[in-house]
């Protein structure tokens, strides 16, 4: 009967699902489907039953390791160290454990059915160039990542086989750290750690740094563009290790025919003293080129309908010309990280008319509450009350898309709308309505450090910098350009750097100009460095403060430590 046909089938079916192995806490369980292999290692489709997710299941033959405890603790030590590693272009480490039986370190990650990069590009062949650039400054912001951490944890195996695609998302993540960290600790068995063809130079010596990763990411770049394996040429390791000790470059490298790809690869493979760290080289012009329309920030669009005291929520912008330009607008936000805990962003406000107001600004993930700034935009740009809600949700998102674990603070204020000003100031590339502040009503607003104010006010003063900005309202033909601005270009500031809006002056903030550019560049260069300094003379402040210490009791260095906490400083 076909009903007893179904239930045998169904049956069969189970019986090739059931698990083959199940880790200790029996959450995972491993299916005998292969998803890969290496030459150390093999990967499993395997479920996650707590949270019903398909995971990966990887499992390293570590049978020398397990020999010498102490390296083996070392190496443990190491491997459960990467379930802290959180960002976005990372593979997410889940856990691991030992299988001391099998002689296997186990650990678990997400799980990637497009296979990895080279799978990906093998079965695609025609890639837009542009394309690249967004895989290239995912990966390249994966390993800032990694790089910045003190200290710097160093993939060195870095090769297009270690690097995962979700096809669907056009998102690529850094893989196998894993292997990459067990690999490390076993380098007395294995004399060569990693791919010849993906090894800087230095690799093969003694001392190399965190810049290794750089210039395997320039031998992934050059597989991608010219479809050759780096160094396909050469017959065997020793012949690759004789050209890379002797600086000969891959025979693909002539066959890329863009002067400025080949520029941009070169940088990668530069000697180590001239090769430019990851955040760097996500500055660059090759990178920055399609930075709009590709959207290195996550972009959200989110058209607001308000009637009656009601929000209504679309996602795109072609049908915003439906309502009044005071009932229908168009949000769209992106962001870029800058620093550990600076996102920089930009608010994009489109009416139904076609009126567009593009909104800078630096968000504080540890000082600053999404609602605060949220509600200091609606107050200061003259939207609506229920746009509160909707920019806060977006800041949210867009914060979370480069921070999956991030929680938002509760609001700085209390149920009464008290609340103490959150430091930011921000500023406006575009014009005010006549509603809006003018010259008569000074906009303050408290959106970006002092440091970033100054920076932002230096742009907008300098007429070097600025060279199409006017003086007393007189442009070229007595007033602005049109084609410079979009009406009245409109800079928001606070306090005494308030500067007057209308006819009396109109200043150029074109965001998309090559000068603006250079100084954005140029300040997230400048924060990144002086945090540093920061972090520096912090740890300066620390070890001399215990030095002065070290000779007093516990007991006392206490006593001493509360009575400087409550004496006032003169």
């Amino acid at each position: 009967m076909p009903q007893v046909s179904s239930l045998e089938q169904d049956k069969d079916d189970s019986s090739d699902a059931e698990f083959v192995e199940v880790d200790p806490t029996r959450r995972y369980g491993r299916y005998k489907e292969v998803l890969g292999r290496g030459a150390f290692k093999k990967v499993y489709r395997a479920f996650d039953g707590l949270e019903g997710l398909e995971v990966a299941w990887n499992q390293v033959k570590v049978a020398d390791l397990l020999r010498n405890s102490e390296d083996f603790e070392r190496l443990y030590s190491e491997v459960h160290l990467l379930k802290t590693l959180k960002h976005k272009n990372i593979i997410k480490f889940y856990t691991s454990w030992v299988d001391s039986k099998n002689e296997h370190i186990n650990f678990i990650t997400e799980i990637f059915t497009s296979g990895t990069l080279r799978q990906y590009r093998r079965k695609h062949k025609h890639v837009d160039l542009r394309a690249m650039k967004r895989w290239s400054r995912q990966i390249l912001e994966g390993l800032s990542y990694l790089h910045g951490h003190d200290p710097p944890i160093i993939h060195r195996d870095l090769k297009c086989d270690n690097i995962f695609v979700n096809g669907n998302h056009g998102e690529v993540k850094i893989g196998d750290l894993g292997l990459a960290a067990i690999l490390i600790q076993a380098q007395s068995a294995h004399s060569v750690i990693g791919t010849p063809e993906f090894m800087a130079p230095e690799l093969y010596e003694e001392e190399y740094n965190e810049l290794v990763d750089i210039y395997a990411f320039g031998m992934c770049l050059l597989e991608l563009v010219t479809f050759e394996y780096p160094y396909c040429e050469c017959a065997n390791a020793a012949q690759i290790y004789k050209k890379v000790t002797s600086g000969i470059k891959p025979a693909s490298l002539a066959k890329v025919t863009d002067p400025v790809v080949r520029a941009f690869i070169e940088k990668c493979l530069a000697k180590v003293s001239d090769r430019l760290p990851a955040k760097e080289l996500l500055g660059d012009p090759f990178l920055q080129s399609d930075v709009e329309n590709d959207s290195v920030g996550r972009s959200l669009r989110v058209k607001t309908h308000h009637s009656a005291g009601s929000s209504d929520q679309g996602t795109s912008a072609e049908n915003a010309h439906d309502s009044p330009a005071e009932a229908n607008r168009d949000f769209t936000l992106q962001g870029q990280m800058s620093g550990i805990n600076t996102i920089f962003l930009k608010l994009r406000i489109a009416d139904s008319t076609g009126h567009i107001r593009n909104i800078h600004f630096p968000f504080d993930i540890e000082a600053d509450t999404t609602i605060d700034v949220a509600r200091e935009m609606v107050e200061e740009l003259n939207l609506t009350d229920q746009d509160v809600s909707t920019i806060s949700a977006m800041i949210n998102s867009e914060i979370r898309s480069h921070i999956p674990d991030w929680e938002p603070r509760e609001t700085s204020g209390d149920s009464l709308g008290i609340r103490e000003s959150s430091g930011h100031r921000y500023w406006s590339d575009s014009p005010k309505g006549e509603n809006e502040n003018s010259g008569n009503k000074p906009a303050s607003s408290n959106l970006a450090s002092p440091l970033f104010l100054d920076l932002a006010n230096k742009l907008i003063n300098n007429k070097e910098q600025t060279p199409d900005s006017c003086r007393d309202g007189d442009g070229p033909n007595g007033g602005a350009s049109p084609e410079k601005l979009d009406g009245n270009s409109a800079a928001i500031h606070g306090g005494n750097a308030t500067h007057q809006v209308g006819e009396k002056c109109k200043i150029l903030m074109d965001y998309e100009s090559e000068n603006v550019k250079k100084v954005v560049e140029d300040l997230k260069h400048l924060l990144v460095r002086q945090q540093k300094e920061v972090d520096e003379l912090k740890r300066k402040h620390e070890l001399a403060i215990s030095d002065l210490l070290k000779e007093l009791s516990p007991e006392i260095r206490q006593k001493v430590l509360e009575i400087c906490e409550t004496t006032p400083v003169k």
